[in-house]
């Protein structure tokens, strides 16, 4: 891992206190993930303990331990999501990406998460891909959704 583009950020909020989850979120959106050999340097370069910046990295549900696919879905199991029918939804997103909650599909292009709740309520069913929302859903709107994406991304 080329660790050079984190160092912006650390020169930038590298010394500043508190700014801990600020420059997890850059190294998240810099590399997509946080890995350990990642975390271990971001300790070493601020001087938090290495301790300290694993319990942040694992605490918040926002930073990812493990590698994802170029598009993010976030399927909302919250109680209007639920007894909307994302259950069901669920099921057709494994059917369509052929991939398991957390696995990045053969082509590299999705991960899809179960989350508590996306904060919108009145779409319910509702899914964020890449932080665009997606509401009333069906199971047959959420595959085509997922579709259209792979369309694009193969063009």
């Amino acid at each position: 891992m080329n660790f050079n583009l984190l160092k912006p950020c650390l020169e930038k909020h590298g010394k500043e206190k508190g700014s801990l989850i600020t420059i997890l979120q850059e190294a998240q959106e810099i590399y997509g993930w946080l890995s350990a050999e990642l975390l271990a340097y971001i300790a070493e370069q601020t001087g938090i303990p290495p301790a300290k910046v694993m319990g942040v990295a694992t605490f918040y549900a926002g930073f990812r331990d493990k590698p994802v696919g170029k598009n993010l879905i976030l399927l909302c199991q919250g109680t209007a999501c639920h007894v909307n029918g994302s259950g069901e939804i669920e099921q057709s997103i494994r059917e369509e990406l052929d991939a398991e909650e957390g696995e990045i599909t053969s082509d590299g292009l999705f991960t899809y998460h179960n989350v508590a709740c996306l904060g919108c309520c009145s779409l319910s069913p509702a899914m964020m891909i890449n932080g665009k929302a997606y509401g009333k859903l069906t199971e047959k709107s959420a595959a085509e959704i997922i579709r259209e994406i792979k369309e694009r991304e193969s063009r």
